[in-house]
């Protein structure tokens, strides 16, 4: 090879960011643009990280909370960040706990039942319903109501005009809000004192997201479809098979579909766009809206604009995006 003159460290030291050489041990983490030296800890939501021989070495953190998300025509974000989509005409475990063989007791559950709503196959939820014991919320038809009572259990419920909230305690163990839009839309955020393990569509909350698939019977599925059939809460229901895909279905909807949508990549929300990832957003909101075929063409395209203002919200970016014209509050639902 070519010689080439110049500087090099010697066997075991390394190059820092001022040019000098140090061993290992001495080498300095990078994170947004900023360089930190060995043993400097930095923060996140749900992370501790530590800088250890030039990378970073993380640490989940006790109470760390986590949101799994159910919006849409099936999409779901698991709470490990997994996103995937299906067309189940069922009732499914969205999250439970208990879930360990030694641990066959539950202390919540919450179910959505998923029907067809769309002449193409796609299906989306229809009601949820929050299993504690012998507290149950049954929620449908943009409003719920709860039976039933288990002092061990505490609750709050607070309404505005786009959401229903749930503030939820199970003492020891889960503080959880579950937030509804009356409609297709509804996330759980919850955060944990306990290292129950968790199931359902949402996830095993673990932390990696390549184990999510997990199906009831303790294996990680090939596929989301294996996965989905896995944890129907009826038996009798018929698996899914396939993934529809409406664009397809509905050529002449796609470009208002594309069009409709596209406001998710304008200008109205470029102060979230290094934030949020937005095209799994805006095709969601493609899908949806194409799939949007038997009425309520405006819903689906909302809510689907809506999960990612949501989403920029979480990392404290509000858009004002909504006007008299463009999905209106006064459409009774939705931000």
């Amino acid at each position: 090879t070519k010689c080439e003159s110049g500087c090099v460290c010697a066997d075991g030291l390394y190059e820092n960011l001022d040019g000098r050489c140090v061993p290992a041990d001495e080498c300095p983490c990078e994170y947004g643009g900023l360089a930190y030296g060995k043993g400097e800890q930095i923060q996140t939501e749900c992370e501790i990280c530590t800088c250890t021989k030039g990378k970073w070495k993380c640490v989940q953190k006790s109470k760390c909370s986590s949101t799994c998300n159910l919006y849409g025509e099936g999409h779901i974000t698991t709470f490990d960040g997994q996103r995937f989509v299906f067309d189940g005409n069922c009732e499914y475990i969205l999250a439970m706990d208990g879930c360990s063989v030694n641990r066959p007791v539950s202390s919540f559950k919450i179910v959505t039942e998923n029907v067809i709503c769309g002449k193409s196959g796609v299906t989306c939820s229809r009601s949820i319903s929050i299993y504690l014991g012998n507290l149950t919320f049954i929620l449908r038809d943009e409003t719920f109501t709860i039976s039933g009572e288990n002092p061990g259990v505490r609750y709050n419920v607070k309404k505005n005009a786009l959401h229903l909230m749930f503030d939820i305690i199970i003492p020891g163990k889960y503080n959880m809000t579950l937030i509804w839009n009356k409609h297709m839309n509804f996330f759980i955020k919850i955060s944990r004192e306990t290292q129950e393990t968790i199931c359902g569509l949402c996830g095993n909350y673990n932390g990696n997201m390549k184990d999510d698939f997990e199906t009831r019977s303790k294996y990680v599925a090939s596929n989301e479809l294996e996965f989905v059939n896995s944890w129907k809460e009826n038996p009798l229901c018929g698996d899914v098979y396939f993934v529809v895909d409406p664009c397809s279905k509905n050529p002449y909807r796609k470009a208002w579909a594309e069009r409709t949508c596209s406001i998710i990549n304008s200008q109205v929300f470029s102060a979230c766009h290094n934030k949020v990832n937005r095209m799994p957003y805006y095709e969601a909101c493609v899908r949806d809206s194409c799939g949007c075929d038997i009425g309520g063409d405006c819903e689906c395209m909302c809510d689907a604009i809506a999960v990612y203002a949501m989403a920029c919200l979480d990392k404290g970016i509000c858009i004002d995006w909504r006007t008299p014209e463009f999905c209106p509050v006064y459409c009774e639902y939705y931000n």
